[in-house]
């Protein structure tokens, strides 16, 4: 009687619906993966320019990984022959649990992949497409891995961004159904207009950027200023004389000079061969936000 009462519970438990699921923690920013035409000059911007440190591509053995941390890195690809004007592949998110994501995704409704995918680092992570057709990839990253990157200019990718059309229709998944939280938006000429809105990641401080001031016929160029990554400073005119002095800006585009943002925080934006932004931020504002206050803690170096 006992083994029959057991063997029924067990058939019980597989059975429980998938809506039992929970979600596992989202951890912050794991990366974004780009393309190049130029993987030489991309190399050189992304070891001697931003100092990441070069290693194998635990995801594609044809694309490159330049890490600023052992849990934050630049994924490099291969320009593909139909990319058009586009330079981005997807971004990445941290999470403590790839298949408890996947699963917890899949109990929502979603469409996920049969099965998490193994990196060759021992990381472990799935693909899905957001409600925009963008690729955004979950990482379990080996918490057992090591890297050093004494010459990055800085170790902690505090946002990154990408093209969005319709704010509601994104806002189904990462707010609705994966627990983003606001953070902060603005726009260049608010009110009306927004620009840009900023979701944090529901258990850490890092921040997806909607950029919402794209157009139909936008350029490589301008689709690189919004796509894109931003790494925290202490103080972003430390980091640019840092960058200056040492050389690591000749041939390298960039705005010359520092600036304070709508968001009140300093900020130098620099770009790799493709175009592709990256913007060194101040970690906190040192002037009033225009727009909309911080509703939620900024990120920290520690984190």
């Amino acid at each position: 009687m006992r083994s029959t009462f057991l063997a029924a519970a067990l058939l019980l438990a597989s059975a429980a619906p998938l809506a039992a699921q929970q979600r596992p923690k989202i951890t912050g920013i794991s990366h974004l993966a780009v393309y190049t035409s130029d993987s030489a000059a991309t190399e050189r911007y992304y070891t001697f320019s931003i100092g990441a440190v070069k290693m194998p591509d635990p995801e594609n053995p044809q694309g490159v990984k330049y890490a600023i941390s052992a849990t934050q890195y630049v994924e490099v690809l291969p320009l593909p022959a139909n990319a058009g004007p586009n330079r981005l592949d997807h971004a990445a998110f941290n999470t403590t649990s790839a298949e408890g994501l996947r699963k917890y995704l899949a109990s929502k409704g979603w469409q996920v992949p049969a099965a998490i995918s193994k990196g060759t680092d021992g990381s472990r992570y799935f693909a899905v497409l957001d409600p925009e057709g963008n690729k955004i990839e979950f990482v379990q990253p080996n918490l057992k891995l090591k890297v050093s990157a004494p010459n990055a200019i800085g170790h902690h990718i505090i946002h990154i961004g990408f093209l969005v059309r319709d704010r509601a229709k994104e806002d189904t998944f990462y707010r609705a159904l994966l627990d983003f939280k606001p953070y902060w938006f603005g726009g260049m000429h608010y009110p009306p207009q927004i620009d840009w809105v900023s979701q944090q990641t529901p258990e850490a401080h890092d921040w997806l950027e909607y950029m919402l001031s794209g157009d139909a016929n936008i350029s490589q160029r301008q689709l690189g200023v919004l796509d894109h990554l931003s790494i925290g400073q202490d103080s972003v005119d430390t980091g640019f004389a840092t960058l200056k002095n040492g050389g690591r800006l000749e041939g390298v585009r960039n705005d010359g000079h520092t600036q304070i943002g709508k968001d009140g925080k300093g900020q130098f934006n620099l770009y790799d061969p493709d175009g592709i932004r990256l913007e060194l931020m101040n970690w906190s504002a040192t002037q009033k936000p225009c727009c909309s206050p911080f509703t939620a803690p900024d990120p920290t170096p520690s984190e």
